[in-house]
């Protein structure tokens, strides 16, 4: 700003001019420095209504000048200079800080005590990366990991979860934030799965969130006895964080889908009406499985003008609806399973082409339902289905 020098005033005086006289009192660099951190303060009060306040909850900002108004206080020399700029009678208030601060008002060794790291030179306003200290105590707590002594018990049920993602049985989901931590689910953490092998009692924390301790077991053979909240954050921060969906609480087969699945499509059984001899001879035991991802009902509404469906209308014995799966990899899934019991029947469409229908299978209903019934509890790898005893049984494992 411009400042009038006593020859200016006098030719104003000439010229009619009144002009309000102001004392200006040179001051040394680090008083203007202090000023311009004090009129920070103001201007966050004059638009929030309210002193800044402490707490990780609080935006950095706010924190840092929390921080930085409390020293103000607590400091003679920097009353003097602020005390008759101080229209809002901040420096009277009695509020405390939690975090000491030099006697130098830094910004780089405030945010350095915030858990802050800034760019150089020195900006609050522009800061790269910021961290609360509870982030870092949280990356602190993933990172200090241990060999795992009894991870062969751990192992089969990685290498379990493994084939399945491949079958499409199970399917990884973004960790976001209404996404909850439980114990015997799988993440997928630092590109590596992780196991929740158990959850202590939870309690409350700090902050009055809810919080327990955890056993976790990683697929390199280590774990980390870490909190949950350590494990949310780091989840939520890992761009490749991931939830692996449960086979049965997707859920797979489930009346009800969980907040944020996908709806993927309806397992059906369908039961044939149709007169051919060989249908009518076997019409108790032979059903068509199948997929599809939508209206059953439309669906099958002109079943006697498709081959697919033996030219004859059909009824429908069982449906089992299913999220977050690939639909195309179950219903393979489930024909090579019944595969053994495929009928072998030709059938001519209405222009009189020969159709061979590959949905069909001389299989109980019950067979069916333990079938879905093992995928939805995950044991269905390596069972197949015998026709000589019309139950499912170990045998040669479905290729994926």
């Amino acid at each position: 700003m411009a400042r009038f020098t006593e020859e200016d005033d006098a030719l104003l005086d000439e010229l009619g001019v009144e002009v309000e006289t102001k004392k200006y009192a040179s001051r040394t660099p680090r008083e203007e420095r202090l000023i311009a951190g004090f009129e920070d303060i103001q201007r966050f009060v004059e638009q929030h209504g309210r002193v800044p306040q402490h707490g990780e909850e609080r935006d950095i900002f706010e924190r840092l000048y929390a921080v930085r108004l409390d020293r103000l206080r607590e400091l003679t020399d920097c009353r003097a200079v602020l005390e008759p700029l101080d229209h809002q009678e901040l420096l009277a208030r009695a509020e405390r800080a939690s975090v000491s601060a030099p006697d130098e008002l830094d910004d780089d060794e405030l945010l350095a005590q915030l858990g802050v790291e800034a760019a150089a030179p020195v900006d609050i306003t522009e800061l790269r990366h910021v961290r609360s200290a509870a982030e870092k105590r949280a990356a602190e707590e993933i990172a200090n990991r241990q060999t795992c002594d009894d991870f062969d018990r751990f192992r089969p049920l990685f290498e379990q979860v493994q084939q399945e993602l491949g079958l499409g049985l199970r399917q990884t989901r973004r960790f976001e934030r209404k996404s909850e931590i439980a114990p015997r689910r799988f993440y997928i953490l630092g590109g590596q799965k992780a196991y929740v092998a158990t959850m202590e009692e939870p309690f409350a924390n700090e902050h009055g969130n809810v919080d327990a301790r955890l056993r976790v077991i990683f697929d390199n053979g280590t774990e980390s006895n870490l909190l949950m909240r350590s494990l949310q954050k780091a989840l939520q921060q890992d761009p490749a964080g991931r939830r692996i969906i449960e086979p049965s609480a997707g859920p797979l087969f489930a009346d009800q889908n969980e907040d944020g699945d996908e709806a993927s499509g309806i397992v059906y059984v369908l039961r044939s009406k149709s007169d051919h001899p060989t249908v009518a001879a076997h019409r108790d035991v032979l059903h068509k499985i199948g997929v599809t991802g939508g209206d059953v009902a439309r669906r099958i509404a002109n079943a006697r003008l498709d081959p697919t469906f033996l030219m004859a209308d059909v009824e429908i014995v069982a449906t089992y609806e299913l999220y977050n799966i690939h639909r195309t990899r179950l219903e393979n899934l489930i024909h090579r399973i019944f595969g053994p019991a495929r009928l072998d029947i030709e059938i001519k469409d209405r222009f009189g082409q020969t159709i061979v229908p590959r949905e069909w299978f001389l299989v109980p209903l019950f067979a069916v339902d333990e079938a879905v019934e093992r995928i939805r509890d995950g044991t269905i790898t390596g069972f197949v289905y015998d026709p000589k005893t019309a139950r499912l049984t170990q045998g040669a494992k479905p290729q994926s």
